[in-house]
């Protein structure tokens, strides 16, 4: 069972392997911080609530019956400086799923366009703005998918939990707390908001009341960076989408350049790590 947190999305940086990684956004004078705002009343902090931990399992059993779907997130990602200043992109993820074996991922940010492709038997990774692509080999399903993703070549798919909540890889047992903080309405549909909290992690989830209990908001906010930066995302969904095997398949333009995808050592990578 995976001692991995269940939310991981925070690691949405879809990494362009072979290639140098981004630098940290350069230091920049940052005005004085204005006084803190006092913070809306909540319910306090308890363990586990079983109203909260209920709704996360109800929800991981919607989300692994479904087939066929396509989900739209419009999402912002915090970026710390060196000096410590929070800055804020946002993007698009929108990912087409078949289950078991199809995905098509196309993520976009103002400095950033990446698509992947997966059809049960091959992953290819490729960047629209610079031409490259590089495919390989990958396991027959999704969930195997997102751990060979991982673990083998460094990529951290956005919203990966999408896939694993619902799963013994995404195990309720790894919650310190969770909560339920009330009722409130995202684009219009009725939601219940709930807080959880894991070593290193603190995350709220918005779930759509009813029968189709799907995730619309989450909000991961990172607790080990003094600066605790945050990803957010909404999401829209469309959980009967009609889907052909041509949207897993990729066909490279005429000026694409294949590269190789460098599988990496993620354990010594973290190993070196502070």
């Amino acid at each position: 069972m995976s001692s991995r947190p269940l939310c991981l999305a925070f690691g949405l940086a879809l990494v362009w392997p072979a290639m140098a990684a981004p630098a940290k956004a350069p230091p920049v004078a940052a005005p004085p911080p204005p006084p803190p705002a006092a913070a809306p009343a909540v319910p306090a902090a308890a363990a586990v609530d079983p109203r909260a931990a209920a709704a996360l399992e109800k929800m991981g059993r919607y989300l692994r019956s479904l087939k066929n779907f396509t989900v739209h997130g419009d999402t912002t990602l915090d970026v710390v400086t060196d000096d410590g200043q929070k800055l804020q992109f946002p993007g698009e993820v929108d990912y087409k799923v078949r289950v078991p074996d199809g995905l098509r991922l196309d993520w976009k940010t103002d400095r950033k366009e990446r698509a992947l492709y997966y059809d049960g038997k091959t992953l290819t990774l490729y960047g629209p703005k610079n031409k490259f692509y590089a495919r390989v080999e990958a396991p027959p399903t999704l969930h195997e998918l997102v751990a060979v993703a991982r673990d083998r070549y460094g990529i951290e798919l956005p919203l990966p939990d999408l896939f694993l909540w619902g799963t013994p890889a995404a195990p309720i047992s790894a919650l310190q707390q969770a909560t339920f903080v009330g009722p409130a309405r995202i684009d219009g549909s009725v939601t219940e908001q709930y807080a959880f909290r894991q070593d290193g992690v603190d995350w709220q989830l918005w779930l759509e009341t009813g029968d189709k209990p799907l995730p619309r908001r989450l909000v991961i906010t990172t607790t080990t960076d003094p600066a605790q930066p945050q990803y957010a995302t909404t999401l829209t969904w469309n959980t009967s989408a009609a889907l052909k095997d041509s949207t897993f398949a990729f066909v490279p333009p005429k000026d694409a350049a294949r590269i190789e995808l460098v599988e990496v050592d993620v354990a010594a990578v973290e190993e070196d790590q502070p």
